[in-house]
């Protein structure tokens, strides 16, 4: 489905990422945790096409996307709810959602029933249908976290990147945003994580990947994880457990 090979990417000269290389099945959760600055979110970018790779294989559906302009992406199958919301503030709620169905009605991506995903999405993120015609712009951060995670769903993706889905977000909406992509995984929704809960993101995911410096340092089920000393030591011990 998505899956990363020997990815080097950074700002200019600086070069972040060192030859990552990750899988994320279809219909799977896979997460990649790690400390702040250890190259997560440049990650997130280098695979939608925020930023250019420098080398390295980004296969999408079995086709390379790397180096490709992020809507061409975006085309292909990919969504991505980004870190820090970055929601349409001066549209409403629904009209935000149905902005991220526009592939569907250009036909970039398979129509479906985008009227029936719009009331699903909106079921789905309850505080979302509660609001649905407010402005973005006025809503909590978390609902605008929300939102921006039900506008990626409605592109009818084949894979969703969610880039800290739960940062800034009281304890009571961190725990909401997970049970949603609890909810995502039994419909079968692949997602790749990033995200600072190392032990949350851990239990929902089918696989996980831990972070160092711009290379991946130890990967594996997250039990196999949760029992590694040194990852218990450095990003379970003060995580927020859920």
């Amino acid at each position: 489905m998505l899956s990363i090979n020997n990815l080097y990417a950074g700002y200019g000269k600086v070069e972040v990422l060192h030859g990552i290389s990750l899988d994320v099945p279809k219909g799977k959760v896979v997460t990649l945790i790690g400390s702040n600055g250890a190259g997560k979110t440049t990650t997130m970018r280098a695979i939608c096409g925020m930023i250019k790779p420098q080398s390295g294989a980004v296969s999408l559906n079995g086709k390379n996307v790397a180096g490709m302009d992020s809507h061409r992406i975006a085309r292909a199958g990919l969504a991505h709810s980004p870190e820090g919301r970055r929601v349409f503030s001066t549209m409403s709620v629904r009209d935000n959602l149905t902005l991220g169905a526009f592939p569907r009605f250009t036909g970039a991506r398979p129509k479906g029933n985008i009227k029936a995903d719009l009331e699903r999405a909106l079921e789905l993120f309850p505080r979302l249908k509660e609001r649905q015609d407010q402005l973005a712009g006025t809503l909590s951060g978390g609902e605008q976290q929300m939102l921006a995670m039900a506008r990626a769903l409605m592109m009818n993706p084949d894979v969703i990147l969610l880039d800290e889905p739960s940062m800034g977000l009281a304890p009571i909406l961190v725990e909401e945003v997970f049970r949603i992509i609890q909810r995502l995984k039994a419909d079968g929704i692949t997602m790749l994580l990033v995200e600072q809960f190392a032990a949350a993101a851990l239990n929902v995911a089918d696989y996980g990947y831990v972070m160092e410096n711009g290379r991946i340092s130890v990967h594996g089920a997250p039990e196999k994880l949760k029992n590694d000393p040194a990852v218990n030591e450095a990003y379970l011990g003060g995580a927020n457990k859920h």
